[in-house]
């Protein structure tokens, strides 16, 4: 485990929460709209107070008014290498929709993972967070979206949840590949004790440190979808089931699974608000360790490609997490 100071704040530098080592991203910065088959730098989306980087992708031609997917990498990965193996990308030009990739940079973390764990970074208008806010308003402008999703893996995925907190309002849903509950590093009192053993809490207080992050938003809430390999010993199973707590409690959904079945063979539940809505949805990954599941190939439900923290179990994250936003019709 690497130590915990490094970059432009103290923070735990989490080598483990990994992926694929850094390749290289197409130079940019005009802020212009990705070239097709080009994940492209945009530079000049805010005042940036995170000191994060943004990536995009937009499929040639793709119309005004498309949805937009935020999708975040994990420590030691790139943006656009994570967009490409994870299926995203390959799943833009398929379906109609444009990508935005955050990009953390080891001035802000020695390892290049997001901080979802320091306070001064998961609060709204602060740090890594309001930086992701301004990058998806530039998105917006652009691209005219009316509907915004947000994925990631890992210490991505423990952002993503960081930003269907603090930014409620912005998401139409969201999908947790091996991450962490919002506000489990206070909770636990350690990201690594979050990681490794849970916290303790009550589906209650779970559900208060998400309210608690925007005291004056009273909802809709954005869905969630979580992913989650039940080898992991990174990111332990526990924590997946800390998030269907917390966020069933969100929306006033019971916490008991309306559905249990399985697809691709693997376990999968989804939990239904007081409406009959589905809220909370998820697939247990049987045997699979820490990363991102893929399924290489041509077929309807295939996407990404394997590589280290991205882990070919015959089912791809990305499709099932994209389907169930309705992106593919």
């Amino acid at each position: 485990m690497a130590g915990w100071r490094g970059g432009r704040r103290a923070g735990a530098v989490l080598a483990v929460l990994g992926g694929v080592l850094a390749g290289v991203v197409a130079p940019g910065g005009t802020g212009r709209a990705a070239a097709a088959g080009v994940v492209q730098e945009v530079t000049g989306f805010g005042s940036n107070p995170g000191a994060l980087r943004m990536y995009r992708y937009v499929p040639d031609g793709l119309p005004q008014g498309r949805p937009v997917v935020v999708a975040m990498h994990g420590c030691t990965q790139n943006a656009a290498d994570y967009g490409r193996d994870s299926g995203w990308i390959e799943l833009a030009d398929r379906w109609g929709f444009s990508v935005v990739l955050p990009g953390q940079t080891a001035a802000n973390n020695a390892n290049s993972c997001f901080n979802w764990f320091e306070p001064g970074d998961i609060r709204r208008g602060s740090g890594e967070a309001a930086s992701i806010a301004q990058m998806v308003e530039r998105q917006r402008t652009d691209s005219g979206a009316s509907k915004v999703y947000v994925t990631g893996l890992s210490a991505g995925g423990g952002m993503m949840t960081v930003m269907m907190a603090a930014y409620p309002e912005s998401f139409a849903g969201g999908g947790v590949v091996a991450g962490l509950p919002y506000g489990c590093a206070q909770a636990a009192g350690s990201p690594y004790v979050c990681m490794y053993v849970g916290a303790s809490q009550s589906p209650a207080q779970w559900g208060d440190r998400v309210r608690a992050a925007d005291p004056g938003y009273g909802g809709p809430w954005p869905t969630l979808t979580v992913v989650q390999g039940t080898a992991d010993t990174t990111v332990k199973p526990v924590n997946a089931a800390d998030l269907v707590e917390q966020w069933t409690h969100v929306h006033g959904a019971d916490g008991t699974a309306d559905v249990n079945d399985t697809v691709g063979g693997y376990p999968h539940a989804v939990y239904r608000d007081a409406g009959g809505a589905p809220v909370v949805e998820t697939y247990a990954i049987t045997g699979m360790g820490h990363g991102q599941p893929v399924d290489p190939g041509a077929g309807a439900a295939q996407c990404g490609r394997a590589a280290a923290y991205v882990l070919d179990v015959n089912l791809c994250a990305a499709y099932e997490v994209g389907r169930g936003w309705g992106l593919g019709g």
